[in-house]
């Protein structure tokens, strides 16, 4: 075995309560597999603990196995089967078994009856699981126990009730009390629950401000690259967040720390590969012809865009845009509407809305789109795209806040707002099915945020 597991007696592993008629042996092959696993963690203090969990993982398998040959676990995306999420998101997530989602906690340290657990699998929807498993293992026996479990919406509410808070190092503190010491009815839940009985939290739009994560990132490129520097000790939560939800960053990082030019100094090309994995992040399109199908692609979903129903033409008109109910998304677009047809802009009943709520700044921003197809008799089929954007109620838009309009590089349109009696920023732009149409937002600060780019394919 590698050299780092000689460590291993500094640890505290009191499995001594676990019954030993249901503990699992480990098969030479699979005490193989998680050394293998193990290997890749960059940080050797962490060597040891991912060790562990691949064991626990390994033995869960055999356990269900064991117990229900009906129960099966679906390991294809296990996080421990990837470098780059076993580095940064320590635990075992991203497993199925009859559609639930589980994730395994192993303790490597086992003080005062509390369970250390990161704090990103139970923050980030991407991670949370319906079923929260403690298996311990007895490395000297060569041994796993399952001994107790949690499902999510429990844990959530006990977290809760004692307003539990992470710790500097992104970790939880869980009491063991919390947990359920009869992993039978783990079983019983996975056989008869559906996976709706539990509701998880979904992904809310997570707008990734390239600019200044590209800036971020590049001066922090010296740290970053370093073995011994955590990501804890570099970064806040909410700049972490972005990479830690992102497999792309979270690869280009882990290339960042197994790469010989950032140990020869030459910083060029991670710099180069960062831009390209920024990039590669904004060519996501947002699908409007779905829109018009009365559906959400899976962009427009992640990044929380609802569908409006067609809006009705407003009773009345406003002088004043200020006037207009922005509590209902609704009502504040078919009043919009109405003030735009009255100037002479020409949007058809049949053009589908949707509208997402953002911030930019300090700013909480309303974004409307809305697209339609147009029915004349042309060669080349056509669409439009209609773009206003507001504040969400109770706020007004920034002075001098930019909305950009653009494909690809050809700048469309530019609108700033000028007074803080400015209400809304409006654009229209007309185009073919195979162009696509970029939004940017920039703020006088030099803030900015860009949208992937809007399409319409059927």
């Amino acid at each position: 075995m590698n050299s780092f597991f000689d460590n291993s007696d500094n640890l505290l592993l009191d499995f001594e309560t676990a019954s030993s008629s249901s503990a699992i042996s480990f098969e030479e092959s699979q005490i193989q597999q998680a050394a293998a696993i193990s290997s890749h963690i960059i940080a050797p203090e962490n060597q040891w603990l991912t060790y562990l969990q691949a064991l626990a993982w390994l033995g869960f398998e055999s356990w269900l196995q064991a117990r229900d040959s009906k129960l099966s676990l679906n390991s294809v995306n296990c996080s421990l089967t990837q470098p780059s999420y076993a580095n940064f998101i320590p635990g075992v997530f991203n497993l199925e078994v009859n559609q639930f989602k589980v994730c395994l906690l192993t303790p490597g340290v086992m003080l005062d009856e509390v369970l250390t657990i990161p704090r990103a699998i139970l923050d980030l929807p991407e991670y949370i699981a319906h079923f929260y498993v403690l298996v311990a293992v007895d490395e000297e026996r060569e041994e796993a126990t399952v001994t107790s479990f949690i499902p999510y919406d429990e844990l959530k509410q006990r977290q809760q009730s004692v307003n539990l808070q992470p710790d500097s190092d992104w970790n939880y503190e869980l009491p063991m009390a919390w947990f359920n010491p009869e992993p039978d009815k783990l079983l019983l839940y996975l056989r008869c629950l559906e996976p709706s009985a539990i509701v998880l939290p979904t992904v809310t739009g997570r707008l990734i401000n390239i600019a200044n994560l590209q800036t971020e990132l590049e001066s922090l490129i010296p740290l970053l690259e370093s073995e011994a520097t955590s990501l804890q000790e570099i970064l806040t939560w909410e700049q972490a967040i972005p990479i830690l939800t992102s497999s792309a960053l979270l690869d280009w990082l882990y290339h960042l720390k197994t790469t010989a030019a950032a140990k020869d100094s030459n910083l060029s090309p991670l710099r180069e590969s960062l831009s390209a994995t920024l990039n590669q992040l904004t060519k996501r399109a947002i699908n409007v012809g779905a829109w018009l199908q009365n559906e959400l692609d899976e962009i427009s979903q992640s990044l929380a865009w609802s569908l409006l129903p067609t809006p009705a033409l407003a009773t009345s008109a406003f002088r004043d845009l200020k006037a207009i109910d922005r509590e209902s998304p609704t009502e504040e677009l078919a009043t919009i509407i109405t003030q735009l047809r009255d100037s002479g802009i020409d949007i058809p009943p049949e053009a589908s809305s949707a509208y997402q709520d953002f911030t930019l700044g300090e700013t909480g921003l309303r974004l409307f789109a809305l697209a339609w197809e147009l029915t004349a008799l042309v060669e080349v089929p056509e669409w439009k795209l209609l773009i206003v954007l507001g504040a969400q109620p109770g706020q007004q838009l920034p002075q001098g806040l930019k909305l950009i309009l653009q494909e690809q590089q050809t700048i469309l349109d530019e609108k700033l707002v000028e007074t803080v009696e400015d209400s809304y920023l409006y654009t229209l732009v007309i185009g073919t099915l195979e162009e696509e149409f970029i939004l940017k937002f920039i703020l006088p600060t030099g803030e900015t945020l860009a949208l992937p780019p809007f399409i319409l394919l059927k």
